[in-house]
């Protein structure tokens, strides 16, 4: 036989390149479904939709079956004009619509009536509609496409900014820095926001809309094993923090807001914070029904220990009828901080 020769082939290692990487991680590992933001029909030529035409009162439909119409297009209408002034404001109270619901009043035919419509099931997260999304044009101050959105039931929960991991004049900074853009140009679609990711492959992290660079984390662990948090990366962080479930689970349970006079501070748990809290609240459940006795929550100094006390509040209320909390502290500070 003579000589076989290959032809190289150069794969260009580009931002569209890591896109797709992470819209194959989403579809084929986490059962989302994929949309190609220029092909999905929009309701009108102004590109000024937030929510995904016609997903999301569907799923308002699906899950509170029980309601009439005009109490969905009530909530609706709430969802499309929140009222709050800042972007800050305004995303405190959607928050709360994702967590709590939408209060509504409607006329039934008889008389006016009170409820609350529902924007997740949280009970059963996977009947609810999980779309990845690329470029997904939004006209505001500005025309803006970010790179990918996870849209939860039709609303725009997480924004992803990435990078290419090959050019060395990019990073995770300039990620950071063109999110801050975005919510400068196109605020609107940042109301629904539960938190946004940055990445350029190498580094890989998390933060809310009121994070500054800094406060942006990385998310190290799949599922509360620490063994190898050095080997962390954008896998990881999907893994860990995207399953439906989990998704669910951190949007419902594990964001929250800490209000001062001067500006509203949102905070979503780490993972060291999530992970910790969830196997103290299965420890205390336990305890409740065994001896009454469970062990220590250790944290390092500077880790967040006074959130990861309301985290953990916030979910026993949840999981225990009328539970009592007693909270000791060594410092002033503290108190102002935990009733914060």
């Amino acid at each position: 036989m003579g000589d076989v020769k290959y032809a190289s082939v150069s794969v260009p290692f580009d931002e569209t390149f890591y896109e797709e990487m992470f819209i194959q991680y989403f579809t084929e590992n986490l059962g989302y479904k994929y949309l190609h933001g220029p092909n999905v029909e929009r309701t009108s030529d102004l590109y000024q939709d937030v929510f995904l035409p016609r997903i999301l009162k569907k799923s308002l439909c699906r899950i509170n079956s029980e309601l009439p119409a005009v109490a969905i297009d009530e909530a609706m209408m709430k969802l499309s004009s929140v009222e709050g002034g800042s972007l800050e404001q305004c995303n405190e109270v959607f928050t709360d619509y994702l967590q709590s619901g939408v209060e509504v009043r409607y006329f039934d035919g008889k008389e006016d009536r009170d409820d609350i419509v529902y924007l997740v099931d949280y009970e059963h997260p996977e009947k609810n509609f999980f779309h990845v999304v690329n470029q997904w044009t939004y006209v505001e101050y500005e025309n803006k496409r970010p790179d990918l959105i996870v849209f939860l039931n039709g609303i725009p929960v997480v924004i992803f900014e990435l990078k290419s991991p090959s050019r060395e004049e990019t990073s995770a900074s300039d990620a950071y820095l063109q999110l801050r853009n975005y919510m400068k140009a196109i605020p609107s679609l940042f109301v629904p926001n539960a938190f946004c990711v940055m990445s350029d492959m190498a580094e890989t992290r998390v933060g809310t809309i009121t994070a500054t660079e800094d406060r942006y984390v990385a998310w190290k662990s799949m599922d509360g094993d620490y063994s190898d948090t050095q080997g962390a990366d954008w896998k990881t962080m999907l893994e860990g923090m995207f399953r439906k479930e989990r998704l669910c689970d951190i949007i419902r349970n594990f964001i929250c807001f800490n209000d001062s006079a001067d500006k509203a501070v949102k905070i979503l748990a780490a993972y060291h914070q999530y992970f910790g809290v969830k196997k103290a609240a299965a420890r205390a459940l336990s305890a409740v029904d065994g001896s009454g006795q469970i062990g220590v929550f250790w944290h390092t100094q500077g880790s967040g220990k006074s959130l990861s006390m309301v985290f953990f509040a916030h979910l026993m209320q949840r999981l225990v009828e009328n539970p009592t909390f007693v909270v000791v502290t060594d410092r002033n500070d503290l108190d102002d901080q935990l009733f914060g």
